[in-house]
């Protein structure tokens, strides 16, 4: 038997005690820490990367740096194809720190770049390939990250703990928000300082959070769930792709048809509610002659929703191990066909509180898939083809209905001229989610497929031996 101190095995049941799991979950969450930081970042300085790298009057400025943010879903894919089934041979471990490393020099590299002003065109391209490299390191990040957790966490507080992924995403969110917020407010929205010297500043920061991150995550050892994968398998870690394909299809389509169905219930909420409102609340509104927020009171009523947020996610977790995962991410559905419609028409109000009301209300029906998507969708695969079946499938379902949720809306209401359709579509997300959850098996408080239960102490290790005979 191993020491007490890290992962070993009572009775035929994988113990991983309490220290071991907490290191596993900062390792994994300060990715997504990361990645959200970024996506803050961009999304609040767009109207400052426009300026800083396109010609001076581009027509059609703010859709080209809408595209440049874009384009880091089209490489996700293919980093899902990449990282996932590489991590399935090779391990977690040394796969997560390759995509933290990555994410971190990407987001660093967009400081560093030379304006337009400098170096005209190659400005913009050298954008566009720093926004790239992030979508492809994404694609690897954060199907692993779950993974990891997922396989490190015991059997009955895997929902509490996965929730700490999504923690650490709206974590990431508002420590980008907050940053470009207090830099807007020093040197001001357009200020030459700003826009010589100033955006740089957020982008700069995210190397030395990804190196922090590096180094937790070299300190820990494989999850336990794969190294007992390696031990009983000769053939761990020399397969091709073309036999992690095989292997996965060998699971049929049921697992990949219903981690797509809750991964777009997942990500059209939350890219509506990130990407959407904001533009929503301080331009489209404008457009259709209804009343708008300021930029700065548009952030700071979307900071105090996050902030909010964060302190119900891990609430949501917790509950989840004791109730299970399916009733909560049910609620999460049905609440979004009930409350999408009258979300969107107090936001439409222009008012304070009917903004932050209709925030708090997609708000809460978001939490509902923060808090327990981390733990579910890993439970879906068997641990031989987990990271890259996840990685795979959630990649593509984001990139083809997340990264696309404010394209397709405001197509909506250029197309309908009715603002409301943010909420439809919406509702129709709900549905797709309904049907998943209908195929979803229970995964709580069980033993994730292809692995042997797991405790977080060995008395609870002993009990769960017992109970199985």
């Amino acid at each position: 038997m191993a020491s007490s101190d890290g992962p070993h095995t009572v009775d035929g049941v994988t113990v991983t005690p309490p220290g071991v799991v907490c290191r596993a979950v900062t390792a994994s969450g300060i990715g997504n820490v990361t990645e959200w930081y970024d996506f803050g970042v961009y999304a609040y300085l767009e109207t400052t990367i426009q300026v800083v790298f396109l010609p001076p009057g581009t027509a059609g400025g703010p859709i080209i740096t809408a595209g440049l943010f874009a384009a880091s879903f089209l490489a996700r894919p293919f980093g899902g194809l990449f990282f996932g089934p590489l991590a399935d041979r090779i391990g977690r471990t040394k796969t997560l720190a390759t995509t933290m490393l990555l994410m971190a020099l990407a987001t660093f590299g967009i400081g560093v770049l030379p304006t337009y002003a400098s170096i005209g065109l190659a400005a913009p391209m050298l954008l566009l390939l720093c926004r790239l490299l992030q979508g492809f390191s994404t694609g690897g990040e954060y199907a692993g990250a779950m993974t990891f957790v997922a396989e490190y966490a015991p059997d009955r507080r895997r929902g509490f703990l996965a929730s700490f992924l999504e923690f650490g995403t709206i974590t990431g969110y508002l420590l980008g928000a907050a940053v470009v917020t207090v830099l807007q407010t020093v040197l001001g929205e357009d200020s030459p300082e700003l826009l010589s010297w100033g955006w740089r500043i957020p982008f700069l920061l995210a190397l030395p959070m990804g190196m922090i991150g590096l180094y937790l995550r070299y300190r820990l050892e494989e999850t336990p769930a794969f190294s007992q994968l390696s031990e009983s398998s000769e053939e761990q870690g020399k397969q091709s792709f073309r036999e992690f394909f095989r292997a996965a299809a060998r699971y049929g389509w049921r697992p990949v048809l219903v981690c797509g169905g809750l991964v777009i219930v997942f990500n059209v909420t939350n890219y509506t509610l990130t990407t959407v409102v904001p533009t929503y609340l301080t331009e489209t509104l404008g457009e259709y002659g209804a009343p708008t927020l300021t930029t700065t009171t548009s952030h700071v009523l979307q900071i105090i929703l996050f902030l909010v947020l964060l302190a119900i996610v891990p609430v949501l977790g917790k509950l989840a191990d004791r109730v299970g995962r399916k009733p909560i991410i049910l609620t999460g559905c049905v609440m979004l066909v009930v409350l999408a419609l009258p979300a969107f028409l107090l936001l439409r109000t222009g008012s304070i509180p009917g903004v932050l009301g209709g925030l708090l209300l997609l708000g809460v029906t978001m939490v509902c898939f923060n808090a327990t998507m981390p733990s579910t969708l890993p439970s879906l695969f068997s641990t031989g083809v987990r990271y890259g079946s996840l990685a795979i499938t959630f990649n593509i379902a984001v990139s083809v209905f997340g990264g696309t949720t404010s394209v397709i809306v405001e197509g909506l209401i250029a197309l309908t001229g009715l603002l409301v359709m943010p909420a439809v579509y919406l509702m129709l997300a709900a549905v797709v989610g309904l049907v998943a959850v209908r195929y979803l098996r229970e995964p709580g408080r069980q033993p994730l497929p292809g692995s042997g239960p797991a405790a977080a102490s060995d008395e609870e290790a002993r009990e769960l031996a017992r109970a199985r005979g």
